[in-house]
């Protein structure tokens, strides 16, 4: 690796990772929006840990795992719902305009 190329760069012909991210992204647009709710929610319930009244630490944690959870889990639902619609019911839809 030459010293001008930076700290890192990656070999020649494999992309970097903000390429890699983008193009995952692209193929699969739902695992961003799942990951993003699951930080949403934990930083709204670390923000709301002070105002968690007499409700114990552990309980909090749970609710904050089970909510981040239910995130990542509908967001995965969704690309599968719509990995269905695309693969079964749009190209059933296409083969019968085509014949």
């Amino acid at each position: 690796m030459s010293a001008n190329r930076g700290w890192w760069a990656p070999p020649e012909g494999e992309d970097s990772v903000s390429e890699k991210l983008l193009r995952k992204t692209r193929e699969s647009p739902l695992v961003p929006i799942g990951l993003g709710g699951c930080l949403l929610v934990a930083a709204y319930r670390i923000y709301r840990l002070k105002a968690r009244g007499s409700t114990k630490m552990s309980i909090h944690l749970i609710h904050t795992r089970v909510a981040a959870q239910a995130c990542a889990v509908g967001a995965i639902m969704l690309g599968a719902v719509y990995t269905m619609y695309r693969d079964y019911i749009k190209r059933t839809a296409q083969d019968t305009r085509e014949k």
